[in-house]
Order: C-alpha cells, then structure tokens, then sequence
C-alpha cells in the first residue's frame, strides 16, 4: 500500500469487480425463473398486494425499502425487463468492459445493480428474506468504487471489504459461540451435515466421517471464525512497517477464511453465500508487482494523488466516512448480548449484521407433498411430488445447485420449524391443485404430468442418511419414518 492507493490489491479488484457482478448474474436469473410463480401477479405471495398495502399505509411507507416499483406500477413483464437488464449490465462487468472507462463508469453499473436488485427484495417478503440477499447488495455497493483498470484500487475501498468481512465471519462465529450448546460442547457438525436446509452430493460422506473429525471442524469453524477475522487487517500495518510480513499476514488469513468456505461449499447448498465469502475473502490478498505501474507515475500528473484522480479521491473517501458513521451499530451488534443475526440498521441495507446457525437442529423433519386422482382419500393412492432441491425419494443422490438459489425448496425446510404452516404454502398446495403450470416448473417432478389432482395433503416424514452398512443392503442415500399428516387431505370445490 501507498498512501491512498492499493497498489498491491488489483489481483484483488478484479476477483472483487468479476466475482460480485458474476454472483448478481445468478442472483436475477434466479429471479427471473422464480419470481413471478412465487411473488408475481398470481404468485403465492403477491407482490402487488403488498404494493397496494404500502400506497394506502403510512405504516407501510416507512417499512418499505427502497425499490422502483413504489414509483413504477409492478407488472411481471416489468420484473422481467428489470431481471434482463440487470444481467447484461452485471455480465459486461464480468468482461471487465465498464471497467476499460474511467471510475465512474463501472460505479453508474454497480450501483444500477445494487438498486434494481434491492427493488426486487424489497417486494420479495419471505422468499427474499435472507442473508446473503443484503449480503450481495452491500457488496455490490462497495465495489462501484473500487475504480477502473487505469489506476490503482483506493485503499478506503479495500479496508471497507475487509470490514464487511470481519462483520461477516466475526458476527457468525459469535452468534454461535453464544446459541446453541451444541457448538461449544463440539457436537454441532456431527448433526449439521444431515440437518442442513439443503444437502449437497457430499454432505452424507462428511456426516459419516468420524465424530472426532467433527469435533475438529467445529474447532476449525471457531478459529476461523472469531480469531482469523481479526489479521484480515494486517496489510494496514504496511503503511508503517516495512517489508511484506503485513501483506503475508493478511493474505494468510483470507487464505484460511477461502479454505473454510471451500468445504462448506463441497459439503452444502447455501445460495452464494459462501461464493460471496470467498469473492470478498480475495480483498486481502495482495500481490506486489500486480498494479506497481499505477503507483509509478503516482502525483505527476495534475489532480491526481498516488495515481488516482483527485475527485475519485473525494467520492471514495466520502464513503469511508459514511461507513464509518453507519458502522457504530453493527459494530455494537457484535459485542452486545442480544446480537442480531442478519439484520440492516438502515434503509440502504448497507453496514449490515450477518451470521447463521447459532443453532442446529438435531433431527431432519421433510414436509412431503402428496396428491391423488382417486375420489376417497382415505382409501386413495398417493403419489408424492418431487421438489428439486430438498430431500424426497430415498435413493437420489443430493443435487449440488448453489449458487444458485432454489428458494421455495429453502422455505420448505423452514416449515417444519414454525408452529404452524405458513400462509404461502396453503397458496402452494391450491396451485398444485389447479395444476399451475408455472408452479410446476418449480418443481423437478408432477406425478400427474400436468393433470389436476383431485387431493393434495402434506405429511411429515423423519429423514436420517443411511449408514454404510444399510446403503450396501439398498442402494439408498436417506431413510424415512413418517410421522403425521401436517394439512389435508384438501381439494378444491366443484
């Protein structure tokens, strides 16, 4: 580092610019493929519906984040023109070509992203309600002004994504250092494995391997999580230390951070959010030579200091002192006892909170959705529906789809967990019903191949993976007990 600029930091600007703009590609073609059945005009959860609340509502003005379809009447077509347009502009960024410009090009594209995405999350009530959905909007909001090819990454910038970090990895580690027992007592990851919302082809292996095994990830997780987080800021010391131990130091521990985040993607399904980690982990990699030309002619030429231009210096250091105005709260929401858990402290969900799982759940309970042709439900053949994602059939093999986010297989797992079923899924089954064909293509089978069931109820089932010993006898990756019929059976009137 020199002065204001990162010198050393263009192999990370370029894994930041590509990596975020590429995560914002698959979070609108997930949109695009899933919105419009879930939250659209004949959605479970009409997004329209909740507009019109809102222009009627003083109460529902000043709980709305910000989004342009509060000023620009929601249609799907509008959803779609908006999905489209945030994919192009999200993969030239990707080409790096806004970044050929001057700074403020890829900035105008960035912040373009950021907004339309946050229109969309805005309306996308539970189907949009986690974390890694602010966790990308904040990020793509950092990197419009990590600047163009031209010059070097303003220092400011780079500090900011290691403090994104740190409240990202940091605030997950205490978060669970302070719930559940389970991850002090180092038994989390012997249930985290086969409880997860979303198992990935290898998450039955890494829960069959032995508990001292998982013993020493949860340890692992711990040291990765509360300790490391804190030498993603060494490089900082090499404004006043000289030689590279700083920048070894800083680029170790995103080293460590990128290698949790590997296994957790070879063992899950989390959406980007462990994408993102790794993307956002690259900010502290510095590689010296990368970028030196920049800072070679630092100050020649006029209005420009350290190889960045004087107004550039300006926009950038005035989002320094933005955050760090907005970075008083969730930095009290580290240390303090009742620490949120993925929660915005302003309407710009910027400065965010983060973390997950400070409890695990110890059995897997599936909500599986059944239909029948037959008249009498109680004497009918039941045919199950087949969800992409989530646990069903026995004998298949988990999917890998992250990052790619399957959100209604996501809330599906969520069920089991409330005290009661929530609004959406009465919405659900009605459209299955009605044999909804867009409803359907959410799904990875219809066992009725478009027909209209004459029931549907939804039981739940107790799903554990099979030992070795029991995969040898049967070829099946889970077994299952049933439990009890949670709703139905239901059919609509004729």
């Amino acid at each position: 580092m020199e002065g204001f600029a990162a010198v050393d930091f263009e192999f990370a600007r370029q894994v930041l610019q590509r990596g975020v703009a590429a995560l914002f590609v698959i979070a609108f073609v997930s949109t695009l493929n899933q919105f419009r059945p879930l939250l659209g005009e004949r959605g479970l959860v009409p997004a329209p519906e909740l507009l019109e609340w809102v222009h009627t509502s003083k109460r529902g003005r000043r709980m709305l984040r910000p989004t342009l379809f509060r000023y620009l009447r929601y249609t799907d077509r509008r959803l779609v023109a908006l999905c489209w347009t945030g994919i192009v502009v999200a993969a030239a960024l990707v080409a790096g070509i806004p970044q050929l410009g001057p700074p403020w090009v890829p900035m105008l594209c960035f912040l373009a992203l950021w907004i339309g995405y946050m229109s969309i999350t805005s309306i996308g009530q539970t189907f949009y309600g986690f974390g890694w959905e602010m966790l990308l909007l904040e990020a793509g909001f950092l990197a419009a002004f990590l600047g163009s090819g031209d010059q070097p990454p303003p220092v400011v910038v780079i500090v900011l994504f290691w403090w994104l970090v740190f409240r990202l990895e940091f605030g997950a580690g205490m978060i669970k250092i302070r719930g559940g027992r389970e991850w002090r007592d180092l038994t989390a990851l012997t249930y985290h494995h086969e409880t997860q919302p979303m198992p990935g082809p290898l998450s039955r292996q890494a829960h069959l391997l032995p508990r001292w095994f998982h013993q020493g990830e949860v340890l692992g997780n711990h040291f990765a999580q509360l300790v490391v987080p804190w030498f993603l800021f060494a490089p900082l010391f090499g404004l006043f230390v000289p030689g590279p131990v700083p920048a070894i130091v800083g680029a170790v521990a995103a080293a460590i951070v990128i290698a949790t985040q590997v296994w957790l993607v070879v063992t899950g399904n989390f959406a980007w959010l462990n994408w993102m980690t790794i993307v956002l982990a690259f900010s502290a990699i510095g590689l010296p030579g990368i970028g030196a030309a920049h800072g070679a002619a630092a100050s020649v030429p006029p209005g420009v200091i350290d190889g960045i231009p004087l107004y550039w210096l300006v926009v950038t250091s005035g989002v320094g002192v933005l955050y760090l105005v907005i970075s008083w709260w969730p930095l009290q929401n580290l240390f303090a006892r009742r620490q949120l858990m993925n929660a915005s402290f302003n309407r710009w969900q910027l400065a965010n909170a983060y973390g997950a799982f400070g409890t695990v759940t110890k059995q897997r309970i599936e909500i599986v959705v059944e239909g029948t042709m037959d008249e009498d439900p109680d004497a009918a053949t039941w045919h199950e529906y087949a969800f992409k994602g989530k646990p069903g059939e026995v004998h298949r093999i988990p999917r890998q789809f992250a990052p790619y986010h399957l959100r209604l297989d996501w809330l599906m797992w969520f069920l089991p967990l409330g005290r009661s079923l929530d609004d959406w899924f009465a919405a659900f089954l009605v459209r299955l019903l009605e044999a909804d064909a867009a409803t359907l293509r959410l799904l990875a089978r219809d066992p009725f191949a478009g027909e209209r069931p004459r029931w549907v109820r939804a039981v739940s089932y107790r799903y554990r993976f099979t030992t070795r010993a029991e995969f040898r006898t049967g070829r099946a990756r889970w077994t299952r007990d049933r439990r009890r019929t949670v709703m139905g059976p239901v059919s609509l009137r004729r």
